[in-house]
């Protein structure tokens, strides 16, 4: 039976190995990654699933902002959402989804942005309709800049989304 663990719990290298085989070796090259460099995942919001003591899945936040010439808004970057390849389609990624905007819940619900599928992210409350404005330090289809912010919190309407270093 599957386990929802907090991610801080398990090893690195499972966590990396795990990314590997549901993304491929060439994953650090995407520019999700340059969106979260320099930066440590959210350790209250990174959840792992693991089924007999082995990593199968796994959801990682990230602080990042997005910044105008004049001001800028924190924002919290969701991915990699990871289902190991012979687990997915068992609901594991549902549930990670849940465990993190579950524990985002407990801390005013922070806007949340993510690079994905507005079809299956929709269903968490993710869509792109407020990120038009937005650019990305690599290739991206705007379409895909998807924004979860059911608190309102301010926004800024066009600027660059890059890591939060603070």
């Amino acid at each position: 039976m599957a386990r929802l663990c907090p991610l801080k719990d398990c090893r690195a290298d499972d966590i990396e190995r795990l990314l590997d085989t549901a993304f491929g070796g060439d994953r650090t090259s995407r520019t999700a990654y340059m969106l979260r460099d320099g930066t440590r995942f959210i350790r209250e919001l990174s959840f792992g699933v693991e089924q007999h003591g082995t990593l199968i899945g796994s959801i990682q936040c990230w602080p990042v902002m997005v910044t105008s010439k004049a001001e800028k808004a924190p924002l919290i970057l969701v991915g990699p959402v990871a289902v190991h390849p012979d687990e997915q389609n068992s609901g594991h990624g549902h549930t990670l989804m849940q465990a993190t905007l579950k524990a985002a819940k407990r801390i005013n619900e922070p806007p949340m942005v993510m690079i994905g599928d507005a079809e299956y992210y929709g269903r968490f409350g993710f869509s792109a309709e407020e990120t038009g404005g937005w650019t990305l330090p690599g290739p991206w289809e705007p379409h895909r800049l998807l924004l979860r912010n059911p608190a309102r919190h301010p926004l800024i309407g066009e600027g660059m989304v890059g890591p939060d270093k603070d």
